[in-house]
């Protein structure tokens, strides 16, 4: 007859118990990541032309997709950032930001190696600017920035005041 496997002592082993600094941090993580999508798409969703504008500008994507991506992209990280205030699908939300901002980082690194002298549009605005006006390197160590804290919340999703803890509660 085959039962539940017990470790000798006689008593399953006790699950790991995340560090109370850990979840706090996190929270801090997860609510200053929401600030920063909060403010991007806020940013972009006054002006969706300029928005799209700003995605022409980096001559990658096909003219077909400029304005679904442009007018869409607000409404992706005012939903993220909405998701990381209630912290509902903190792992899931973190891994959407990571591959957001290497698509954002992977575009800014593309239309500098090309030479083509753009500002981001990242919180809002966006578009062809002077060479001098080019801030390339600055923005992809603030992306990247950002892309360690979406790691953080990958690496512990669990956070205090969250729904997500309240649901496995």
């Amino acid at each position: 007859m085959a039962g539940p496997a017990v470790q000798s002592g006689g008593s399953a082993p006790a699950p790991q118990r995340v560090p109370v600094w850990s979840e706090w941090v996190g929270t801090a993580v997860r609510l200053g990541l929401a600030v920063v999508w909060g403010w991007a798409g806020l940013a972009k969703i006054a002006d969706p032309a300029e928005a799209a504008q700003a995605v022409r500008a980096y001559e990658i994507l096909p003219e077909g997709l400029v304005k679904p991506i442009g007018y869409g992209l607000p409404f992706l990280e005012l939903a993220l950032a909405l998701l990381l205030v209630i912290g509902l699908g903190v792992r899931l939300v973190a891994g959407v930001s990571a591959l957001l901002l290497l698509a954002f980082i992977a575009g800014i690194a593309s239309a500098w190696a090309r030479g083509i002298s753009i500002d981001c549009g990242c919180f809002g605005g966006g578009g062809h600017v002077d060479a001098s006006q080019t801030e390339y390197l600055q923005e992809i160590l603030r992306d990247t920035g950002f892309l360690l804290l979406a790691g953080f919340l990958l690496w512990r999703p669990r956070t205090r005041l969250s729904a997500d803890g309240w649901l496995a509660s």
